[in-house]
């Protein structure tokens, strides 16, 4: 950053509270200013002394403060900052946040501040799930705060599932993303597909596959951070939709091809769906029943439509950057190699899915791009990660071509 930045950071109630100092820690490291509000709910996780010996800033936690206040009212520190970060966010102060709510100092600040918001939710899993929840961060996204996280893994309370704060590692990333990259991709618009698709048999089954969405959702959003105007395409998962973007649900491959058609033009489209190839040659109108001693009739499927081989063919239409997956379980690069060509597109992400791997429905994911110049191997990698990076590097090519 070619000036200092100045982040307020709120810590709010939570046992990821600890992180925050962790996060204070990254942030200093590379120069940002880190000045800090604690909350009442926060202090029972974290001190006072903790965060000013990180920050070396003062620490503030009373609204009512007649020394604070004259010194460094709520008004200045919600102003001198040039982003307001809430990490962790906990459910209390989002619905705070969403209601505009503002009975003590962190409130006070960010119902005052006129600069952008970043949360970084924590809670437990039902907690997060939970309609109320849910509505507040629509409120929140929809009127432009920003949101890294939760992610989905071992929770304090024993409980599995969404609601872990985001790695500090990961909320620097976020926050570098927002005062480095924020206007990188300005102007272009970014197709991305995501999940699963389902084809029906009957009114009852469908063909499906274990893809959780998490890579494709991950990929719109940091596509999003950096300024593009975003469609994501998802097939079923159960993840929330990412800030900022515009998404279209859809269920079968057929549908889905329609909405990409439909979204085009675009400058970026990143195919991270795990299309199903086949589908039931045709749907039957009632649940089919199997009957005792008959031996059940074979299954016809036809061919789905190959919404990657069709972007790239889709001349003046076709997007200026076409970005495939390739997910396998056996001769990764060589399969990736020839998808790239049978496919006519520009860039093949290649990973292993393979059951051992854990990439399918797990948080962490290992990249081969393979591009016209060779392939280039990444390291394993949270998806959240591969998304920046990802992001990061469509930047950089289409800065280079600019």
């Amino acid at each position: 950053m070619s000036e200092t930045k100045r982040v307020l950071l709120i810590v709010s109630g939570g046992i990821a509270a600890y992180k925050s100092l962790e996060l204070v820690r990254g942030l200093r490291k590379q120069g940002t200013g880190v000045r800090a509000i604690l909350t009442n709910a926060g202090a029972q996780f974290v001190t006072p002394m903790s965060l000013a010996s990180l920050s070396g800033d003062t620490v503030y936690d009373d609204l009512f403060s007649l020394t604070e206040e004259s010194g460094m009212g709520h008004i200045q520190l919600s102003r001198d900052a040039d982003l307001l970060v809430v990490a962790p966010a906990s459910a209390d102060i989002m619905a705070k946040m969403a209601h505009g709510l503002a009975n003590d100092l962190a409130t006070t600040a960010l119902l005052a501040t006129d600069k952008p918001i970043l949360i970084a939710p924590a809670m437990n899993v039902r907690m997060w799930e939970h309609p109320a929840t849910q509505a507040n961060l629509g409120v929140l996204t929809s009127r432009g705060v920003l949101a890294v996280g939760p992610e989905e893994g071992d929770l304090a309370c024993g409980e599995f599932g969404m609601g872990r704060m985001a790695e500090p590692e990961t909320i620097v990333a976020a926050i570098n993303g927002f005062f480095l990259n924020g206007e990188r991709l300005n102007g272009r618009h970014a197709l991305v597909t995501s999940g699963p698709t389902h084809e029906a048999i009957d009114p009852v089954r469908y063909i499906a596959n274990r893809s959780s969405g998490k890579q494709g959702h991950a990929i719109a959003t940091a596509l999003a951070a950096l300024g593009a105007r975003t469609t994501l395409v998802s097939g079923p998962t159960s993840l929330p939709d990412p800030p900022g973007v515009s998404v279209v649900r859809v269920q079968s491959a057929r549908d889905m091809l329609d909405a990409c058609e439909a979204a085009l033009p675009a400058d970026i489209a990143v195919c991270a769906a795990a299309v199903a190839d086949w589908r039931s040659a045709g749907e039957a109108p009632e649940k089919m029943k199997k009957t005792a001693g008959e031996a059940l009739a074979p299954l016809a499927l036809e061919e789905n439509p190959d919404i990657l081989r069709t972007l790239g063919a889709a001349g003046n239409r076709r997007p200026g950057l076409l970005i495939g997956f390739a997910a396998e379980t056996e001769n990764v690069i060589e399969n990736a190699t020839k998808k790239r060509i049978s496919k006519g597109c520009d860039w093949i992400l290649a990973n292993d899915v393979s059951q051992a791997t854990g990439t399918f429905g797990g948080d962490e994911n290992t990249i081969h791009l393979v591009d016209q110049a060779g392939v280039e191997n990444w390291p394993r990698l949270s998806k959240s990660a591969v998304a920046d990076r990802l992001a990061d590097r469509i930047a950089d090519t289409l800065e280079a071509t600019a």
